[in-house]
């Protein structure tokens, strides 16, 4: 057979098989990207029937799929508001390498890979997916939520971060001297600092460059540009997925509105063989060896991710059960873990398996923990406080707290984590999980010039 003909038969089956797939998912109220993942799996290395003619499309797919999903994101937000959010939650920056990068970092000590692998370890479990997260806000209608410009935020110090700690990781791969990584680095700096720069400043200019009456022009040129500035930026040592988020940012008014309008089943197509090829280029015969360490790992970094995001909407004011929803979104590990594997791979062989094994579950995990960790703990909670209030009833002691008192207190005994205090909320609004702010279960905010996000 001709190989055009075995790749278009590829590419409809798994085209196809996704579109299925997705729609069981969606049957069921679930996302499909751990179907996608599966689906990857069954037709990959060492699967059920490898794919080989479309092996290469799909890759390219793939990282066309995590800049159009980084774009979209991007384009939901002004500079403006990117540079708020980040000189505000900077402290959950700090906080999220410390709680996420250290497990990783002491894991690989103790598996006795010295300080290269701790390093590259590290990494894997401190960064995000930020194309898998963009994809699951988006699913589960969560893109106007007031805890998703917190969660943006961490995801864009994590980005941005990687400017700095791709460079040094491939230095001390390398093993190269002192000089040759800081050039690097600098250069990694720099660009990102140009970008963000022309971003702020020259957004208009940008966006009334880019504009155009006729949808097949504005769809090539935004497109152009997007592909452009992520792959300047990947030569540069800088993600592609900053370069493309930066790209959404510098946009705004009815060109982000017509770009988004676009880019929209574009972005839902390469997103899907995105996840797929995360899965085809995965051995399923390689995990079984290292599942109780990845394990173990990926449900230590599953609580220090929730916890980072309830630091940092809790530092933004929202209320208990925001909080829950952006650290459970924020459990995703992803496409930054995979390149950092790689990256690491030549000095020390055993992180390939461990970080396949280890990411493989939290994107799995990630999309489940985003929808069901604030239901969860909520139940939870209100299984608690119905015993106490039943065992108080039946001791007939009235200094047992009433079933709606049962929202979490803060930590560090804070009422609130902002400096104006807030009045005491009412019986109707403590059950609801209301905190600080009010609470969000529609939550959109503003964005765009004010315009709620559907």
């Amino acid at each position: 057979m001709h190989d055009t003909t075995t790749l278009l038969i590829e590419l409809g089956a798994v085209i196809l098989g996704l579109g299925l797939v997705g729609r069981l998912a969606l049957r069921f109220g679930l996302s499909p990207i751990p179907l996608y993942l599966l689906a990857g799996l069954a037709f990959g290395q060492g699967g059920l029937l490898p794919l080989k003619a479309s092996e290469e499309f799909v890759g390219v797919g793939a990282e066309i799929g995590v800049i159009l999903l980084l774009l979209l994101l991007g384009l939901e937000y002004s500079a403006s508001e990117l540079v708020t959010s980040l000189k505000t939650q900077y402290p959950s920056g700090v906080v999220d390498f410390v709680l996420n990068a250290v497990p990783g970092a002491v894991a690989a000590l103790l598996l006795g890979w010295g300080p290269v692998g701790a390093v590259a370890l590290a990494g894997v479990t401190w960064i995000s997916s930020s194309g898998v997260i963009a994809k699951v806000l988006t699913d589960l209608g969560r893109l106007g939520n007031r805890e998703t410009p917190v969660i943006l935020s961490v995801l864009v110090i994590e980005d941005l971060s990687m400017a700095v700690y791709l460079p040094l990781l491939t230095a001390l791969v390398a093993g190269a001297g002192l000089a040759g990584g800081s050039l690097t680095l600098l250069i990694a700096l720099g660009t990102v600092g140009i970008v963000l720069y022309l971003a702020l400043r020259h957004g208009r200019l940008i966006s009334r460059a880019v504009s155009s009456d006729n949808p097949e022009m504005l769809l090539l040129v935004v497109l152009g540009l997007t592909l452009l500035v992520a792959g300047v930026a990947q030569e540069l040592q800088v993600s592609a997925a900053v370069g493309a988020f930066l790209v959404g940012i510098a946009l705004s008014g009815e060109v982000a509105e017509g770009a988004e309008r676009l880019l929209t089943p574009l972005r839902d197509l390469f997103a899907a063989v995105f996840f797929v090829f995360f899965g085809l280029s995965t051995d399923p015969t390689e995990i079984p060896p290292v599942l109780v360490p990845a394990l173990l790992l990926a449900a230590v970094t599953t609580v220090s991710k929730i916890g980072t995001g309830w630091y940092a909407a809790r530092r933004a004011g929202i209320g208990s059960r925001g909080r829950l929803r952006a650290g459970g979104t924020l459990v995703a590990r992803g496409e930054f873990s995979i390149v950092i594997a790689g990256l690491a791979v030549s000095t020390e062989p055993r992180i390939g398996p461990i970080a396949t094994a280890y990411v493989l579950i939290l994107v799995i995990v990630g999309p489940l923990a985003a929808r069901y960790t604030e239901p969860v703990v909520r139940r939870l909670n209100e299984r608690r406080t119905g015993g106490s209030a039943a065992r108080a009833a039946r001791a007939g002691s009235p200094s047992e707290a009433p079933p709606h008192s049962a929202e979490p207190e803060p930590a560090g005994g804070a009422a609130t984590a902002t400096d104006a205090p807030a009045p005491p909320p009412s019986p109707a609004e403590a059950e609801s999980g209301a905190g600080t702010a009010p609470e969000d279960e529609s939550g959109l905010s503003a964005h765009r010039g004010g315009k709620p996000l559907p």
